[in-house]
């Protein structure tokens, strides 16, 4: 075994205190080996009992989700990504992941190897990866600040990274969410969501099986970048090495192009028997996590991996995060297929070790050994922690006495200019969600859609996550999250079949931390086993919290859906001058947590919305009938802003289209009896608006009456570009046109500031 240090200072229990672990793991460590570890064993054990590879203080938690059901092919946790069967043979992974941290130090090579490493994760399940979202959150971006100077240089810098990495690659960005709040001064959020279409026999696993199977490395060479975080307050790096090694990982998107395609071609061969991607913690996680899964051991040689430098470390080498790198078992006598292929694409690869029998991962640079740790101790055998939770008090309903009525024509257009509401085609603009020509609905509306050519399937997918909500009521918050996925995935003509989630939270040794992660975790449990979705897999990105304070708990979820023909497929857009608008759902009156609040008051308080998730689930149920009987134009959920900020959004037409077409709408409430802002502003579950055909009103009527449902027929889409709502015997009226000058031009505005 290679020595500790030259230092004599430098005990084992000193160096793995510098790496982060505690001193009862350090315990665990010498009571698991029988013997002192040495400096790039504790690297590995530091690296591998992490929150990011372990879950250490999440993954009881996690274990509340419901994670099985009839299409579940593959489970989460099991594999890279989970599998759910869409019918006739075939298959999704998905999957939704941070680079929050890298995202922060460096927003455009950390954005990008956010998506690249994402999308790593869905073809080594052996699927081909056919779209990407972004579920983005930074700090405000208006004024002159120095702050909001820095959070647009985040944004932008985040948005061109994920533009570059996906276009480069040629997979489409589709969709997404982004929100603005000052809880992530400082520590912006970035979770990337790719999906791929498999054939059933085409999954891939990542388990090391098949003693005597050799091992290969294949794609980049392994440098210095990715190398930040708690394993290198070590003092192994030298000054050298410090200064030669990037902040965070840098990004080769072509060289990930060709890793794609040659993995794929390798799987079809039928030559692998394993293949893991070498993301967090590189080969250290690779080479263990096989050997755990297959119940098998590794022995590698350090000297074999392909190098940037001759005089990387086994430390370096062992916990470099240098991306596009894959690890793959193959079976014995394939090798010359296997290095046909890597040739055929001009990638660097080496046969650098071979599966054993003895569960241990076994790593040697030439004839000395480095590392020799039982695989199973690494991969599975993390201490659990279940932190100590606060206890929650429900915020004070909101007093409407102490929030002045402010004037209704203002408000719309302040709530249209607010970034975490306006357009945000400045964004996608930088997208290419055209390329493989799969895209049905772009970004813009409820939920984007995708055409799965080779399986003839119609996909609708969406992230969502109202943070605000979970900061006031974390529990609720999760559960309205679940609640708006599966609503927007009803408005695009779709019904849920799977989930994956990114946890984003701060530091779960505050109890008050603790709590939200708990609370979510199960608001998010309770709303898919309501709406009996699965949870295919995540990620969790605990420790987001900048000087001043945590981040707003964001519990995103990302749902996908199936939508049944293509004449389903609906926009959230008005279509024609004539059609008749309803209102599915109650008015509502909940303004507690609104951006309404938000905006004109500068408030972020009182008690949020509530979800009834068998009323919900009525709504959806009635609208996807409505739909599938051919009676629904447009249907767009009520979410921010509420009632009247739908109104004016579905007035706006597909702003994708070179000419954007704009419409009015004539609005009858009646006599509510309560103020006006909170009946056109307020935020309650559970409302969607839609729009048919005149013709068809007497049978929409019809069917609403028959479901026991509430709804309201609002009015009808007129060709003059005003909208006017009238309330209680007032009338406000706004220019359409105007509205999304608004809307349209808030974020470019900003962003020449």
């Amino acid at each position: 075994m290679s020595s500790l240090s030259s230092s004599p200072q430098l005990t084992p229990s000193i160096l793995a205190e510098q790496h982060g672990l505690s001193s009862e793991e350090y315990q665990k460590i010498l009571s698991l080996l029988g013997r002192e570890p040495n400096r790039e064993e504790i690297g590995v054990f530091s690296v591998m009992w992490s929150e990011h590879c372990s879950y250490k203080n999440s993954r009881l938690e996690l274990k509340k989700f419901p994670t099985t059901g009839s299409k579940v092919l593959v489970k989460a946790g099991e594999e890279n990504a989970g599998v759910i069967d869409i019918g006739d043979g075939w298959a999704v992974a998905f999957k939704i992941e941070s680079h929050n941290h890298p995202s922060a130090v460096e927003p455009f090579q950390g954005a990008a190897t956010g998506v690249g490493g994402i999308i790593r994760d869905i073809f080594t399940m052996g699927a081909r990866p056919v779209f990407l979202l972004n579920s983005l959150r930074f700090g405000p971006i208006s004024g002159d600040s120095l702050r909001a100077r820095d959070n647009r240089q985040l944004f932008s810098g985040v948005v061109a990274g994920i533009g570059h990495y996906g276009n480069s690659i040629g997979v489409p960005t589709i969709g997404g969410e982004v929100y603005f709040d000052p809880s992530y001064n400082g520590n912006p959020l970035v979770n990337a969501f790719c999906l791929g279409v498999l054939k059933h026999e085409q999954i891939a696993r990542g388990a090391a099986k098949g003693i005597g199977n050799p091992i290969f490395y294949v794609g980049a060479e392994t440098g210095r970048d990715g190398l930040a975080g708690a394993a290198f307050a070590s003092r192994e790096l030298t000054e050298e090495s410090k200064a030669d090694r990037p902040a965070v990982q840098v990004g080769d998107p072509f060289r990930e192009k060709l890793l794609l395609e040659a993995c794929l071609e390798l799987l079809a061969s039928g030559c692998v028997a394993g293949i893991q991607d070498m993301g967090a913690a590189g080969l250290t996680c690779s080479t263990c996590e096989t050997a755990s899964r297959g119940g098998t051991g590794v022995e590698i040689d350090l000297d074999l991996v392909p190098k940037r430098s001759a005089d990387l470390t086994s430390y370096e080498l062992l916990l470099s995060e240098s991306q596009e790198r894959m690890l793959v078992i193959v079976h014995q006598g394939e090798e010359a297929t296997v290095q046909r292929i890597f040739e055929k694409w001009e990638l660097p690869y080496g046969l650098i070790g071979r599966v054993t029998d003895d569960g241990k991962m076994k790593v040697k640079r030439g004839k000395d050994l480095v590392v020799d740790i039982p695989a199973r101790t690494l991969a599975d055998e993390a201490p659990l922690y279940q932190r100590e939770a606060a206890t929650w008090k429900a915020p004070a309903p909101l007093d409407l006495t102490t929030v002045a009525e402010c004037d209704p024509i203002i408000v719309l257009h302040q709530l249209l200019a607010h970034p975490s509401i306006a357009s945000k085609q400045w964004i996608w603009r930088q997208y290419d969600h055209t390329v493989q020509t799969g895209t049905v609905v772009p970004p813009g509306s409820d939920a984007a859609v995708f055409y799965v050519r080779e399986a003839n399937k119609f996909l609708a997918a969406t992230s969502d996550c109202n943070a605000i909500y979970c900061s006031l009521d974390p529990h609720e918050g999760a559960k309205i999250a679940v609640a708006e996925a599966a609503r927007n995935l009803a408005c695009s003509g779709a019904v849920p079949i799977g989930a994956t989630d990114n946890l984003n939270f701060g530091n779960p040794h505050k109890p008050e931390s603790f709590y939200e992660l708990r609370a979510a975790v199960e608001g998010i449990s309770e709303g898919c086993r309501a709406f009996d979705i699965p949870v295919t897999g995540g990620n969790v990105s605990l420790y987001n919290e900048s000087q001043l304070a945590s981040i707003d708990p964001t519990p995103t979820v990302a749902l996908v859906g199936l939508i049944e023909k293509r004449e389903q497929i609906t926009t959230q857009f008005f279509k024609e001058p004539g059609d008749v608008i309803f209102l599915l759902g109650e008015l509502g009156s909940e303004l507690g947590g609104s951006h309404y609040l938000l905006a004109s008051h500068g408030r972020k308080e009182g008690l949020p919305p509530r979800v009834d998730f068998e009323y919900e689930k009525a709504i959806h149920k009635q609208l996807l009938s409505l739909i599938r009987a051919g009676l629904v134009r447009s249907a767009h959920d009520c979410s921010e802003g509420g009632l009247a900020v739908a109104l004016a959004e579905a007035c706006f037409g597909d702003s994708n289209k070179a000419e954007v077409k704009l419409f009015g709408a004539c609005i009858d409430l009646g006599k509510k009896g309560i103020r006006d802002d909170v009946a056109l502003f307020n935020e309650s579950q559970s409302r969607i608006i839609f729009s048919t055909k005149a013709q068809q009103v007497e049978q929409v009527e019809q069917e609403l009456q028959a479901s026991g449902l509430p709804f309201t027929r609002l009015g009808s889409v007129t060709k003059e570009t005003i909208l006017s709502i009238q309330l209680d015997e007032k009338e406000y009226s706004w220019s359409t046109e105007i509205l999304h000058q608004s809307w349209f031009k808030a974020i470019p505005h900003l962003m020449q500031a």
